[in-house]
């Protein structure tokens, strides 16, 4: 199945509201009684209504943190989190815990570790609307579950089936439906297509591009394949050992690509074509033997909507 790339204009970007906005988020996990390792250091951004942010890095880097620490999975160190106007950061009260859970979801990496092998899909499905008494009826329950089912290419005789008996395409699109039926502010979208073949990874970021044109909806997708990531994302963050490193438009990062890193991501990325898959050049990145200290970095912005995390001097030789 083929993807279509989007096609947003930045202006049109630029004007929608802001649904996330991420201010010197720090994720610290301790592990001894003097030492502690900085997952996420000093992270800032927004996502805006209706986009997607795609969020790329290396294993490690600190990417599916940030979402864990969004959704509160982790109490963040230090940092603010606002969703739709309301901060979520900072003491997790039983009124921001209600707030989370109906305007904000999930869709996890493993589809069959995420999913319940006890329950039935409709059960798995509709588990938010019945924590948050989203239906008046077992029938509403019911149509709500098939039609959002349907939506995501399932059909309501699959209702009543385990997670065992789906493929794995299948089982990451139950999650999606688990978290669509909600009807959230944001969704994030963990790793959601790594665990799946090549060939099914298209039909899924294809059914999530058709659900957010049609519901309005907002991604937070997180993902170390930055080919992927073009095709769904409109802003894209380039995380690497707990900073970000670039940020821009899609344009932004892959037609003027700053960051050494950056540049180091982008050339993995395999040629369609084998002649020029045969002269592709690789480019090796490695901080330390560059002398490159993001503590010592500020964020240099090339538009208004471009940043690089460097030095003067840094930037002056990259650009």
């Amino acid at each position: 199945m083929a993807i279509e790339e989007r096609s947003n204009s930045t202006k049109d970007l630029k004007d929608r509201e802001v649904i996330l906005e991420v201010k010197g988020l720090k994720q610290y996990f301790p592990v001894d009684s003097h030492n502690v390792v900085k997952a996420v250091d000093d992270v800032s951004f927004q996502v805006r209504k209706g986009t997607t942010f795609g969020l790329v890095g290396e294993s490690g880097s600190g990417k599916s943190t940030i979402g864990r620490s969004i959704i509160r999975l982790y109490d963040p160190t230090e940092g603010t989190i606002t969703l739709s106007g309301k901060e979520v950061s900072g003491r997790l009260t039983r009124d921001k815990k209600d707030f989370l859970t109906t305007h904000m979801q999930m869709i996890f990496q493993d589809p069959m570790a995420s999913l319940n092998p006890r329950k039935k899909v409709i059960d798995i499905v509709a588990e938010g609307l019945d924590a948050n008494h989203l239906y008046q009826n077992r029938k509403e329950r019911e149509e709500k579950v098939y039609k959002i089912l349907e939506r995501v290419g399932l059909n309501h005789e699959q209702a009543n089936r385990y997670p065992h008996m789906f493929s794995g395409g299948q089982r990451q699109r139950i999650g999606i439906a688990r978290a669509i039926v909600m009807q959230p502010e944001l969704i994030i979208a963990d790793e959601c297509i790594s665990a799946l073949d090549v060939s099914i990874q298209a039909q899924v970021v294809n059914i999530m591009k058709d659900l957010q044109d049609e519901l309005g909806l907002t991604y937070l997708f997180i993902a170390h394949d930055l080919a992927m990531v073009k095709y769904i994302s409109d802003y894209i963050g380039v995380i690497h050992l707990g900073h970000f490193v670039e940020m821009g438009t899609k344009e932004e990062i892959f037609s003027n690509p700053v960051h050494p890193y950056t540049k180091s991501l982008l050339s993995a990325i395999p040629e369609p074509n084998p002649i020029t898959e045969r002269d592709r050049k690789l480019v090796v990145y490695d901080k330390n033997e560059m002398g490159v200290d993001y503590t010592k970095g500020t964020k240099h912005f090339l538009t208004p909507s471009h940043m690089v995390l460097a030095t003067d001097a840094e930037l002056a030789a990259w650009a």
